[in-house]
């Protein structure tokens, strides 16, 4: 039998030489590219975020690249990064062999990365543009939510908020109200100084509220004994003045959304998709808006309202102030096709090719059946400025309104009203309600939705619209599920944002590395 020779092993040997820890690194590794693409970028930015003097620095170029790889590594934490840089081959050749702590990783994370991530993401761009791997000719967005680094059971609601304010109010005046009964006599007196005025004809904040404990100081300069007056100036002092501050800066916080968290009042109560409850339970998050093209991160921006329509327009913004211009296409689904997103592309000469949402459903082939009485089958007569339903009956112009959106945008809708339904055999079918039957126009959405349709039916349009569903829903599908990234490390929208800038870039890289 021959025996088994093994190789040779011992774990504690000493180099005479130290070893080239290049050599244990592949060419066209991820780590070699982040290293070059990070290169390419002007150090000078980083380097203006450092104030000079003092002991020496990690050089801030070095840092940057480690925490790129980290984060396409799936390493998130600082404390992870750290570590890996003391244990890791790849890490270790990136940092050449320097070993910060995690406190200066996370440091250089949320203050210098934080002032220069969009020019690091750009800078990327640029490089990305120069090799022919993108253009601005076509570009896909949609959005997504990702969980804030927040308890889910600090949220703070608006409408509660209001209405714990208003019963707050009520509690007051009617404390004011028991005081100047009390104070009947001295009523007489101090009448100029009337504390049931205060709430009179106006709302009580913190201000009124410190009104009143002067005027209450006053009467006590007089009535010292008047223990009405010092319950009730304690009472106030106590508990409705901080109650009330309270509100107030809640009001201050929530800045149009209907809710924030306490743990980071930056977020906003959000669904989200990945409830592993399935019941819809709200969860303090921001909207991620993404756009790519050939799955590569275009631009990104993070949001604190949930519905994508209102925040493509400041998307688009934040790309053309960091490149310059706009896309020539902009591909998305029916969550933006609104009508203010397609007037403000229509200006900016940006052509759409943006569903609404009821394209899909309007191509269904029972849908002119059972729909006959839609507002669409509806035959215009410009000349009266009337309408004839199927039925042969007219419908006369009633009155115009005007809806305001969120960003202040105003479209004009207007009401046609029957004059008589009654006999008619189809009424049933055709009025939801009681009354004659009344259809709303507003005929700039029409036309718009009219341009949608044809774009999004030509050649030009179906291709993109068979590649739209692999476009950004692929890079959340890599960036949520391949690499685990589903709640965010830091608070705060600016640090998220930054977070976010970090991962971004990272998708391109290596995206570069296998493409």
């Amino acid at each position: 039998m021959k025996r088994q020779v093994f190789k040779d092993y011992q774990p504690e040997q000493s180099f005479l030489l130290p070893p080239d820890i290049s050599e244990m690194i592949p060419e066209g590794h991820l780590v070699r590219i982040v290293n070059k693409m990070i290169d390419g970028i002007d150090r000078s930015m980083l380097e203006a975020q450092y104030k000079g003097g003092g002991t020496s620095a990690y050089d801030p170029q070095m840092l940057l690249k480690v925490i790129i790889y980290a984060y396409s590594q799936r390493i998130f934490t600082s404390r992870q990064i750290a570590k890996a840089l003391r244990e890791n081959v790849n890490f270790m050749w990136l940092s050449g062999m320097n070993r910060p702590n995690f406190r200066t990783i996370n440091r250089f994370r949320t203050k210098v990365m934080k002032a220069v991530i969009d020019e690091v993401f750009y800078g990327i761009i640029e490089q990305l543009l120069e090799m022919g791997l993108i253009d601005l000719q076509s570009y896909f967005v949609d959005g997504t939510k990702i969980e804030a680094n927040a308890n889910k059971y600090s949220f703070v609601w608006r409408k509660s908020t209001q209405t714990h304010k208003s019963k707050l109010q009520e509690k007051v005046q009617a404390l004011l109200e028991q005081i100047d009964e009390l104070e009947a006599e001295e009523e007489q007196e101090y009448e100029e100084r009337d504390l049931n005025e205060v709430g009179e004809g106006k709302e009580i904040d913190s201000e009124k509220l410190n009104e009143v404990i002067e005027k209450i100081n006053q009467r006590l300069k007089n009535e010292a004994d008047n223990q009405e007056l010092k319950s009730a100036k304690k009472q106030i002092e106590k508990d409705f003045l901080p109650r009330m501050k309270k509100y107030e800066a809640y009001e201050e916080v929530f800045k149009g959304r209907n809710s924030f968290s306490k743990t980071d009042p930056d977020a906003t109560f959000m669904r989200m998709k990945e409830d592993a409850m399935r019941n819809g339970q709200l969860k303090a998050g921001y909207n991620v808006q993404l756009g790519t093209q050939n799955q590569y991160i275009l631009g990104y921006s993070l949001h604190q309202r949930p519905g994508d329509t209102v925040c493509m327009q400041e998307h688009l913004e934040k790309l053309y102030e960091h490149m310059g211009r706009y896309p020539d296409d902009l591909i998305a689904d029916a969550g933006y096709g609104s009508e203010e997103n397609y007037a403000w592309l229509d200006e900016k000469n940006i052509e759409a090719y943006v569903k609404y949402n009821s394209f899909h459903y309007e191509r269904k082939r029972h849908y002119k059946k059972k729909h006959p009485y839609r507002a669409d089958a509806f035959i215009y007569h410009a000349q009266e400025d009337e309408y004839e339903c199927p039925e042969g009956k007219r419908l006369s112009f009633e009155k115009e309104a005007i809806r305001r959106t969120e960003n202040g945008y105003e479209s004009k809708r207007k009401i046609y009203r029957c004059d008589d339904c009654s006999a008619c055999p189809v009424r049933e079918q055709c009025c939801k309600g009681k009354g004659n039957r009344q259809i709303t126009i507003g005929a700039e959405l029409k036309k718009y939705r009219q341009v949608a349709s044809d774009r999004l039916e030509s050649e030009k349009g179906r291709r993109y619209r068979s590649k739209r569903p692999v476009e950004v829903e692929a890079v959340f599908g890599r960036l949520k599920q391949n690499w685990g990234f589903r709640r965010f490390i830091l608070r705060g929208i600016e640090n998220v944002s930054t977070e976010w800038g970090i991962l971004s870039v990272a998708h391109n890289i290596a995206k570069v590395a296998v493409a």
